[in-house]
């Protein structure tokens, strides 16, 4: 039997989760993913090795949980806002104000450092808020899940070149940016 789960509820635990998430975050920006290890983070965080296989089964869970907490941030942000069901990817503001408040961060991640584990996750992150987008929108099949992994991969790439040539861009510029490319591709998916 394994041990139990913590409750994530207890403010020792989450303390221990953010010195952990803290720690991940400047060693990615030091060292890059493959960089450090398991140990690094537990000295950074000033945890024991045990305490930490208690939260996390190892690095990429760490991080994983990180970008759980991003999506739920952003989903929570558009609850706050009123419903525009015309606009896809309603998501993308949160994320890019958010890369452009974070940008040493969001290079470290989707940059040449960031390693194709951190990658993945990321892709995988912006996949899954691209279909909860536009899973209402046109029926299921093949055209939608290609229009989604389009649309993820787009805003991806955007998001890369605008941080990694240090655009001085403003935020809002790049989502209008993104909208006006990504507004014919959901419009096609509509009349799909």
């Amino acid at each position: 039997m394994g041990s139990p789960t913590p409750d994530s509820d207890d403010r020792r635990v989450q303390r221990t989760r953010r010195a952990l998430r803290a720690a991940q975050i400047s060693l990615i920006l030091e060292r890059g993913w493959d960089g450090f290890s398991v140990q690094d983070l537990c000295n950074r965080a000033d945890v024991g090795r045990s305490t930490f296989y208690t939260h996390f089964a190892d690095k990429e869970d760490l991080l994983v949980g990180g970008l759980d907490d991003l999506r739920q941030a952003l989903r929570q942000q558009l609850a706050a806002r009123p419903a525009t069901p015309d606009r896809a990817l309603r998501f993308a503001r949160g994320l890019i104000e958010h890369a452009h408040e974070q940008q040493r961060l969001f290079r470290a991640i989707i940059g040449k450092r960031s390693g194709q584990v951190v990658q993945r996750r990321f892709r995988e992150m912006v996949l899954a808020l691209v279909e909860e987008d536009l899973g209402p929108v046109g029926r299921t099949g093949p055209r939608q899940s290609a229009t989604i992994h389009f649309l993820a991969g787009g805003l991806l790439e955007l998001l890369t070149w605008w941080l990694e040539s240090r655009s001085p861009i403003e935020p809002e510029a790049v989502e209008a940016l993104l909208e006006a490319m990504a507004a014919p591709v959901v419009e096609g998916l509509r009349r799909a």
